[in-house]
């Protein structure tokens, strides 16, 4: 019984830990003045291998960036916005 129990608990409790985490997303501890600009940030993302940029936003203490990979796929890409280090980057095809 204490399985099953744990088991239910786990399936309610983990879908909004992870999105917690998703909205809790940290990049970095600089300040805004340490940070890149947008159009830097943009020309790192095109090195990075997302040629075409839509849209760069603050998420958090990162740079959310909407783009297309080389093969027209559409990502979601979060960038330390210090370093340039690609922290996570969501892909479809």
């Amino acid at each position: 019984m204490k399985p099953l129990l744990v088991c239910a608990l786990a399936a309610v409790a983990l879908p909004g830990l992870a999105h917690a985490a998703e909205d809790d997303m940290s990049c970095t501890n600089e300040p805004r003045s340490a940070w890149m600009t947008a159009d830097a940030a943009t020309v790192r993302i095109h090195e990075a291998g997302y040629p075409e940029v839509r849209a760069i936003k603050v998420s958090g203490s990162c740079y959310e960036i909407f783009a297309f990979t080389r093969k027209h796929g559409r990502a979601d890409v979060y960038m330390n916005p210090v370093t340039a280090e690609i922290v996570r980057a969501e892909v479809e095809n």
